[in-house]
């Protein structure tokens, strides 16, 4: 593809401004084993969302619309088993992609009632397909993993699972970071389909290296590598997926059977029916880089930017406040714009400053409450501590008889100085009966 064709395509479609959400009921599998024995397996998160929330993004409803011109009856069509053997052998592929009932099943859900799903990432697929190739080429990865985020997103950048996980390629926040995704308040790079992509054919290349096995690596990057040596250790050190497969987690059970049903069926489509949507090429955008603070609603009003397309053209900035601030800051927007935001920056900066950055950098601190509280609140300690100091003085002893001074000095740990002082006594002389001070 041309690099300057590949840069309009990747860089302009990077995600619409809607969360897709799951079904509530969870989706499961049901299959039979040769004994008769039925095992239940979860379906990955992806493969739930509701065609209709994929074709409310904003860049759907610009640039996919149905082709009229398919002729296809809207029904699936089954074949034999040995059919989906010999097409899935004809792959191009250097993976692993072997048939059994599980992949049946998998392939029967894309055919069946999610072939509406499939059109769409078929017509999606032509804005995506270029990045994840680049990304996957720049790490010497198979192609055919360009299809991973089929199942892990049906291709919306903007998808987040029930886990946390985001973006096309659903990083978690701890692996985002660990492969270079910004991850903060204000900006989630795993929603960037450029920068998640180079990030997930890293994790992918990193994973090959510990497994040395495709389908390991692919069940890996759905339950983590520990998960995967667990299953290896409990099948006594077999490290092949399908050897591995009870000991699994349920939903990495289906995993991998689920991800050579995309490979399959974003190939043989037609033979099933299945219309790709219509794509239409965006329009060609441009980069600028700012050092300050910017809200994109500020960039919208003053260029004259639909906010939608500028939120989908920057999915990172997941509050729409860009912290050029803190380093410089890339932003996306149509080319014909640019010259428009240069001419105009300062006007953009200041644009409803007050009503769009609310978080105040300086308060000053009311002290005059303050004052008048501290005064009260010294005034009270200082009474409270000349009642201390005079109830400390004022304590008094009755003598005994036959008592002396020294006695009573010893007795109230004082001084026969200290009690000639507060009593005015000159001698040694005193009377049973009459109280004295001791302090």
């Amino acid at each position: 593809m041309n690099k300057k064709l590949f840069i309009v395509i990747a860089a302009f479609l990077l995600g619409g401004n809607c969360v897709m959400q799951a079904q509530d009921e969870k989706e499961e599998i049901t299959v039979t084993d040769n004994d008769g024995k039925e095992e239940v397996i979860d379906v990955p998160e992806a493969m739930n969302y509701e065609v209709d929330s994929l074709l409310n993004l904003y860049y759907s409803k610009t640039y996919l619309q149905p082709d009229n011109d398919c002729n296809y009856k809207d029904e699936n069509v089954s074949y034999p088993k040995e059919v989906y053997i010999e097409r899935l052998g004809r792959l191009p592929n250097v993976m692993e992609m072997p048939y059994n009932d599980i992949v049946q099943k998998f392939i029967d859900r894309y055919t069946g009632r999610l072939r509406h799903s499939v059109s769409y990432m078929l017509g999606a697929s032509n804005f995506y397909t270029p990045i994840f190739e680049e990304a996957l080429e720049a790490y010497g990865l198979p192609l055919e993993l360009k299809y991973l985020p089929v199942i892990e997103s049906a291709l919306n950048p903007q998808a987040t699972s029930h886990a946390g996980a985001a973006g096309l390629w659903q990083f978690m926040v701890a692996t985002g970071k660990h492969y270079g995704l910004e991850v903060n308040s204000l900006v989630d790079e795993r929603r960037d389909p450029i920068k998640s992509s180079y990030a997930a054919a890293q994790y992918l290349r990193d994973l090959y290296k510990i497994f040395g096995d495709w389908s390991l690596v692919i069940a890996a990057y759905n339950c983590g590598p520990e998960n995967i040596n667990k299953a290896i250790h409990r099948a006594n050190g077999e490290a092949d997926y399908w050897k591995i497969y009870p000991y699994l987690p349920r939903e990495t059970r289906g995993y991998v059977p689920a991800f050579i049903a995309a490979n399959y069926v974003m190939n043989y489509y037609c033979e099933h029916n299945i219309c790709p949507m219509r794509t239409k090429l965006p329009a060609k955008t441009d980069t600028i880089v700012v050092t300050k603070d910017v809200h994109l609603k500020q960039i919208a009003e003053v260029c004259g930017i639909d906010i939608d397309e500028l939120r989908t053209l920057n999915p990172q900035y997941r509050r729409d406040i860009v912290n050029g601030s803190n380093k410089p800051s890339i932003i996306r927007m149509p080319a014909t714009a640019t010259n428009t935001f240069i001419a105009n920056e300062d006007s953009i900066y200041n644009h409803k400053t007050e009503t769009l950055f609310t978080r105040r950098s300086l308060v000053e601190v009311d002290n005059s409450s303050k004052s008048s509280y501290t005064r009260k609140s010294s005034a009270k300690k200082r009474k409270s501590y000349s009642r201390k100091k005079r109830r400390t003085r004022a304590k008094r002893v009755t003598i005994r008889k036959g008592d002396t001074l020294s006695e009573i000095a010893e007795r109230n740990h004082t001084t026969v100085k200290k009690l000639r002082q507060l009593n005015g006594i000159k001698g040694n002389t005193i009377r049973a009966g009459k109280k004295i001070r001791v302090r």
